[in-house]
């Protein structure tokens, strides 16, 4: 359900009539001009369950959009967690009793702009296994700039994540498109999402050299981040994609910060993006989840937001040729979802994995 209202007590009534006793799973564009707080003490009183972030855009069957309150139903949920100080390692897993032979399926909203998140998806994991599906996204502004951006019944945070748990069968399908265009190369020295050596030589050097000569422009003479969300880094992966990471910003001309973390001794590539590749693999990854799934009820997708700022005016294809391709399939589905700073995701061989620049399309049966 899209919600264009702003006003926090009839959001909440809308949310109340659409989900009864479920779950709300709530994204909200960062744009939209809405009393986070006032809309949690409403949803509190009216003893609705829900989990909730800010993005860049939410989306909404063919359409995104920096404004708006898409609203998702949950059903079976069996837990919802608020972990915070996901930096600081400060946090404890909640336990909880899986039954055999019972499908289940995790959601999560992280704050996209923190550090230590594949650290604290590793937590997720040591403590759930093989037990659920991940499926989730990194919330937070375009600013870049770190801000409370997931929220839950406890209030709204930043530098933390929500977690909602339910007993229900899910498939997830994962690609990106990117392709290789320099490396490999390895990195020498990191510190949590901070590349300081590649090669051990200076990271940005490194990159720009690659970077500049294949773009025939200069960082100079545009934003980082503009010409940089062209050439991802890719971490190699034997037998699978590459994991892509985003060069978010330049440190004192030399260390390149990335959204989620990069380990020492790593092995990367420099990637390059063509629109055709990309806009191909979102429907190779719809179509692989599509034929996973008999009986789908809902669908999620979850977007890298420079995925938009990379095709421009061609992300609506990308856009269509997922909801097309599930709805040739599933036609009475709703499609909802968020472009996101970072995806979350189990695919391939369960262990959950936080993504860039990569498409992740779940459906719920």
């Amino acid at each position: 359900m899209l919600i264009n209202s702003e006003d926090p007590f009839k959001i909440t009534r809308l949310i109340k009539n659409y989900v009864g006793k479920d779950t709300a799973l709530i994204t909200v564009g960062e744009k939209t001009n809405v009393d986070i707080h006032k809309l949690i003490f409403f949803l509190n009183e009216q003893t609705i369950n829900f989990i909730g972030g800010i993005f860049p855009m939410v989306v909404y069957e063919n359409d995104v959009n920096e404004r708006g309150i898409v609203i998702h139903r949950l059903t079976s949920v069996i837990n919802i967690s608020t972990i915070k100080n996901i930096s600081q390692k400060k946090y404890t897993i909640p336990p909880i009793d899986f039954e055999p032979n019972n499908n289940y399926s995790l959601v999560t909203f992280v704050d996209g702009l923190t550090s230590n998140i594949s650290t604290f998806l590793s937590n997720l994991y040591e403590n759930y296994g093989m037990q659920t599906t991940y499926f989730g996204g990194g919330a937070g502004s375009l600013s870049l700039k770190q801000k409370p951006c997931v929220f839950s019944k406890n209030g709204f945070f930043k530098d933390a994540a929500v977690v909602c748990v339910n007993k229900m069968k899910s498939n997830i399908g994962v690609k990106h498109g990117w392709k290789k265009l320099d490396g490999p190369f390895i990195v020498t020295k990191a510190h949590q999402n901070t590349i300081e050596e590649i090669n051990w030589e200076n990271p940005f050097s490194t990159y720009k050299k690659v970077v500049e000569k294949n773009a025939n422009t200069n960082f100079d003479d545009q934003n980082f981040f503009e010409l940089a969300s062209g050439y991802p880094l890719g971490i190699i992966k034997e037998g699978a994609e590459h994991i892509i990471r985003d060069p978010l910003s330049v440190k004192d001309d030399r260390f390149l910060i990335c959204v989620g973390q990069v380990e020492e001794n790593t092995m990367i590539n420099i990637m390059k993006g063509e629109n055709k590749s990309l806009i191909n693999a979102a429907k190779i990854a719809t179509e692989e989840v599509v034929n996973q799934t008999k009986k789908a009820k809902n669908a999620i997708i979850i977007d890298c937001i420079s995925r938009i700022l990379y095709l421009k005016d061609n992300f609506k294809y990308e856009l269509e040729a997922v909801s097309k391709t599930i709805k040739n399939k599933f036609p009475d589905i709703q499609i909802c979802g968020a472009l996101t700073l970072g995806e979350i995701s189990s695919y391939g061989n369960g262990y959950i994995e936080f993504y860039n620049k990569t498409i992740v399309v779940g459906l719920f049966e």
